[in-house]
């Protein structure tokens, strides 16, 4: 099916663009470039995922993919092809019926890039960098920020000319300038997926941003006050919420025996009460907060362990953007526990895959989200789909789905008192445990991928006038 006026909500081609890849390698380009392209189905040509490859932390892996997957099997979508910055892969490969495209930047431009959007990133998480806040779009560093968006826009162009698509969807705050490259009447749908809150944004970005917003058919995002926010911001066009998702059918109860065995493995007894944090080692996630916490529980708890998950995002990883803040904050959170004495009874897994993880969140007692400040929170869905009570920093997009001791617990980032209150009150109850894990998994089915995968279908019915 083709584009424009006469194209088909069931039978769209389009393409996709994400900074953060589907998929990272382990193994040498050397080696990837004398393989045929790689397909899933068929095995990844004898590639082996942990050992060749590995899929990115992160929404792109839990939400985008599921979701292309949802509407290619589903006939929405007609073709999928996906570009991403990821320096250490071949140009093209095809997975699971998607065809991924890589851009790679020379390691000077790669490292300005990385500058500038982690200048956007901290300030519109609260953590403002005074040398660029006036200046940052007068910037050398923007340069090569703006040029890694005019290539990627350049390499849909080219696709676009051998494929025709109906639709462009774009994602994330590193790619906004991409809509404004395009030079295209083809509808763009561009996803924000980070928080967006009109006072984050300085004064001197807003006439850039707005411009850039404007270059887009449809923008969503991920809650309703982000979405009064963006039109407090003077954004006028169209504009949909629409909550982020997982699917549900990825999030099993493991054995109990491979329960245990996981558990063993990294340093959890079956005596211990397991609070559970899932999230990159960033000074954003509030690991701090909890480990803090911990410390002041364990006089009433002795048998409280607390078990942080997570590794780096792809900035900060070697086969991505090569960003340190990971192992300098561990680092960090390893002292703050010393300093306070419960070192033994803290657990740095480091990434899990899927399944590891899912034994984490059937063991543990409450899960946390301690965020500073966080865009929404999927991992808070992953706890309700396991039946496990949330503690919540009010400054998560989730909130807004928590109504106060029903499905969950909401606490200040700000008063770390109140995260030890709110938690010694949970440990004490387990009838309110259960309770609150049993109406969260009601919840969850707000944020589920057959809720997102309609959605979105008629958001593309909308943009393309099917």
């Amino acid at each position: 099916m083709r584009s424009g006026a006469g194209a088909k909500a069931s039978e769209l081609a389009v393409c996709i663009n994400t900074q953060t890849p589907l998929v990272l390698f382990l193994i040498t380009p050397q080696k990837l470039e004398l393989m045929p392209p790689l397909d899933a189905e068929s095995g990844l040509t004898g590639l082996v995922e942990g050992v060749d490859y590995r899929f990115s932390p992160g929404g792109v892996t839990r939400m985008v993919f599921p979701l292309v997957q949802r509407l290619l099997s589903s006939g929405v979508l007609e073709s999928a092809h996906w570009i991403s910055l990821n320096p250490t892969a071949p140009p093209t490969l095809t997975f699971s019926g998607v065809t991924l495209h890589n851009l790679a930047l020379d390691p000077a431009r790669l490292a300005s890039y990385a500058r500038t959007k982690e200048a956007i990133w901290g300030t519109v998480h609260g953590l403002p960098d005074t040398d660029l806040d006036e200046e940052l779009f007068w910037s050398v560093d923007f340069t090569d920020y703006a040029y890694y968006n005019r290539i990627t826009a350049e390499r849909m162009r080219t696709l676009d000319q051998q494929h025709d698509f109906d639709l462009f969807y774009v994602h994330d705050f590193q790619q906004l300038p991409v809509g404004q490259m395009l030079n295209t009447l083809k509808p763009k749908v561009f996803r924000w997926h980070i928080p967006f809150e009109e006072e984050q944004i300085p004064e001197a970005w807003k006439p850039v941003l707005s411009t850039y917003f404007d270059s887009y058919d449809m923008v969503v995002v991920s809650t309703d006050r982000y979405l009064a926010a963006l039109k407090a911001f003077g954004h006028s066009g169209a504009a949909r919420r629409i909550y982020p998702y997982v699917d549900p059918g990825e999030y099993t109860a493991p054995p109990q025996e491979e329960v245990r065995r996981t558990c063993a493995r990294l340093q959890v007894e079956p005596q211990d009460d397991v609070l559970l944090v899932v999230g990159r080692m960033d000074p954003m996630k509030g690991q701090d907060r909890a480990i803090r916490a911990l410390a002041e529980l364990l006089r009433e708890h002795p048998r409280l362990k607390l078990v942080l998950v997570g590794n780096g995002s792809f900035s900060g990883s070697g086969k991505g953007l090569g960003l340190s803040k990971s192992a300098s904050w561990r680092a960090h959170l390893e002292g703050v526990a010393e300093e306070r004495g419960v070192r033994s009874r803290v657990v740095f897994t480091g990434h899990l895959p899927q399944r590891e993880l899912d034994c984490f969140y059937e063991r543990c007692s409450i899960l946390l989200l301690p965020s500073l400040r966080e865009g929404f929170g999927l991992v808070v869905v992953e706890g309700w789909l396991h039946h496990k009570p949330v503690i919540v920093t009010q400054r998560a997009g989730v909130a807004e789905l928590i109504k106060e001791g029903s499905n969950g617990v909401l606490f200040d980032p700000d008063e770390p008192g109140e995260l030890v209150v709110k938690m010694s009150k949970l440990l004490q109850d387990e009838g309110l445990r259960r309770r609150l894990g049993r109406q969260g998994f009601t919840t969850a089915k707000q944020c589920s991928l057959d809720a997102a995968s309609e959605a979105e279908g008629r958001l593309f019915a909308e943009v393309v006038g099917a």
